[in-house]
């Protein structure tokens, strides 16, 4: 596997698809995705059926992180929120995420229980606090290969002067790379640039705030990755919403079974081969011990 730091340091933008399950991940690699995101806001979302609003466990998150980093033969980068606590609390949500097999940690400097980076009616508790957080993570990783992601959500608080004195005061601490939360023009993205310390972070979320620059333009502006967090899930919410309805309304599948994938689609996306081809192995095996104890 490339390392993550491996895929930022090149000179073209890392694109981290978002996921939010092994199924999803696993979709996102074999549709050619160098990295993976897990994202805290749809896997809130699929643990408790309701918004993202800082009610999903490190427990529930390290659970997914785990299934998700064993399909995976890419980087996996995961939201970590606030790290759950003070700093202590953050020591250990590394060391928990490093365990299930994540890349990276994207630490944030909300207050918690913490809001979605695109809602309104967040709160940020104080830079050299969340300076301390950050220390904390990179004290806990066990490897360096294993990278700190410092947000800070201080440009929809206190303007984008204090997000950016914060993002040069985490990557003082410590951090791998910085990501100014929601800006909400280019103009604000291409200053971020200019003047906070790269390596940069991106967030498009989907119909978020951040206008949806292309790739190649992020690079030029100076970003050198973005995570594209909700895009599956949006898209798949609204599948699965209009497929319920019709289903419902016509009280028939004959509208809807153009939209699915066939069964043998199912099976390679499944990597159902691959199963096969193993229980075929181990009966095989099985035929020859059973020769063996027949011989002797």
């Amino acid at each position: 596997m490339t390392s993550l730091r491996e895929l930022i340091e090149r000179d073209e933008l890392l694109m981290a698809i978002g996921a939010w399950d092994a199924l999803t991940a696993r979709m996102a690699q074999q549709a050619g995705a160098e990295a993976v995101y897990m994202s805290g806001s749809c896997v809130s979302s699929s643990v408790h059926g309701g918004p993202d609003i800082g009610l999903t466990t490190m427990t529930e998150m390290t659970r997914r992180a785990r299934q998700m980093a064993g399909v995976l033969d890419v980087p996996l980068i995961v939201d970590g929120d606030t790290g759950y606590g003070n700093e202590l609390n953050a020591y250990r949500t590394v060391r928990e995420y490093e365990r299930a097999g994540a890349n990276a940690i994207q630490l944030e400097d909300q207050t918690f229980p913490k809001r979605c980076g695109h809602f309104e009616g967040k709160d940020i508790i104080s830079a050299p606090e969340f300076a301390a957080k950050i220390e904390a993570a990179t004290d806990a990783r066990e490897s360096e290969d294993f990278l700190v992601i410092a947000r800070t959500d201080a440009l929809a608080v206190d303007g984008l002067d204090e997000a950016i004195r914060r993002a040069q005061l985490y990557k003082e601490a410590g951090a791998d790379v910085l990501f100014v939360e929601a800006p909400t023009e280019r103009e604000e993205m291409e200053r971020v640039c200019r003047e906070a310390p790269s390596p940069l972070l991106a967030n498009l979320a989907a119909k978020g705030k951040t206008p949806p620059i292309p790739a190649e333009e992020l690079t030029d502006i100076g970003y050198d990755m973005a995570i594209y967090p909700s895009d599956s899930f949006k898209a798949a919410l609204k599948t699965i919403q209009d497929t319920y309805e019709t289903l419902i309304d016509e009280r028939s599948q004959e509208n809807i079974l153009d939209g699915m994938v066939e069964w043998e689609e199912r099976d390679e996306i499944t990597e159902m081969g691959d199963v096969e081809a193993l229980e075929a192995k181990y009966a095989a095996a099985k035929d020859r011990y059973a020769d063996r104890e027949a011989e002797n």
